[in-house]
């Protein structure tokens, strides 16, 4: 009997031994997995807060004159009557496409280039209280109904928070106004840009409509697209906006009833997309 506790002690010892190792080895496992959890995290709020600045960006809530990724449109190019910005790769396209127009005769300006939110709530908000005549007609008198008159003014006009303006990579090109395309000299602009443009990289989005592009803003001759940066912006704004961030204008109570990402923002030419 006494030479058991002899027998036990090696065995005590050695525990007591082992103790502070375990222990040792347990903390660095609870250090390990606190260091993967505050890892996660991080990695999780720097991608929250690159989503957001996408997200503001797609929306056009920026001043493009802020941006080193913007410039300003030349005076000799700028019929708009503002100063206009656009980002520096759709610049230097549309650049390079008036060079080759002239070596056909055909003279290309801008008549809008970047919009972003607060310019097109300007707008938009001057359009809905008739401040803006809409075809010669005041929409506040003519549509009282008011989401009769949000369609009214969705024929041509992006909604705040929606429009490829936003984005510094579209463009209005001499003209915004339909009659003017079709004067003699507006059908021949049209017609060079229609075989041309695609050289450069720019993509009409508001095509006529019908069975290839059965929703969305009426036809526009006038809007173009710069496609190496707008595809990117599209898909973009496909992930990341919901209805419930278009907001803050006229009317804005209508947008859930409206499907304008899937009728309106993505109803482009397919060809743009």
């Amino acid at each position: 009997m006494e030479k058991t506790p002899r027998r036990i002690l090696p065995t005590v010892i050695f525990i007591l031994f082992l103790i502070p190792i375990i222990a040792s080895s347990l903390l660095d496992l609870e250090r390990k997995r606190e260091d993967r959890l505050l890892q996660q995290e991080i990695l999780a709020e720097q991608k929250a807060q690159k989503e957001t600045l996408e997200k503001i960006y797609l929306m056009g809530k920026f001043e493009p004159a802020q941006r080193r990724d913007f410039r300003v449109v030349p005076t000799k190019y700028n019929v708009g009557g503002y100063q206009m910005y656009l980002k520096k790769e759709t610049l230097n396209a549309f650049l390079n496409m008036v060079k080759a127009a002239d070596a056909d005769g055909v003279k290309l300006s801008i008549a809008s280039a970047t919009r972003n939110f607060n310019y097109q709530k300007n707008l938009w908000n001057n359009k809905w209280t008739g401040f803006i005549l809409v075809n010669g007609k005041n929409l506040l008198e003519t549509v009282p109904n008011e989401q009769e008159r949000f369609k009214e003014i969705l024929k041509y006009s992006a909604v705040p928070g929606t429009s490829r303006h936003h984005w510094g990579t579209d463009i209005d090109i001499n003209n915004a106004n339909s009659v003017y395309f079709e004067t003699e000299k507006g059908e021949g602009v049209y017609a060079w840009l229609t075989k041309n443009a695609p050289l450069f990289g720019f993509c009409q989005p508001y095509t006529l409509s019908g069975t290839t592009r059965p929703t969305g803003y009426y036809e526009e001759k006038w809007h173009w697209s710069y496609l190496p940066l707008a595809k990117t912006f599209t898909e973009e704004y496909k992930n990341l906006i919901t209805e419930k961030d278009i907001s803050g204008f006229d009317g804005d109570k209508y947008v859930p009833e409206l499907n304008l990402i899937n009728d309106y923002v993505l109803g482009i030419n397919p060809d743009c997309l």
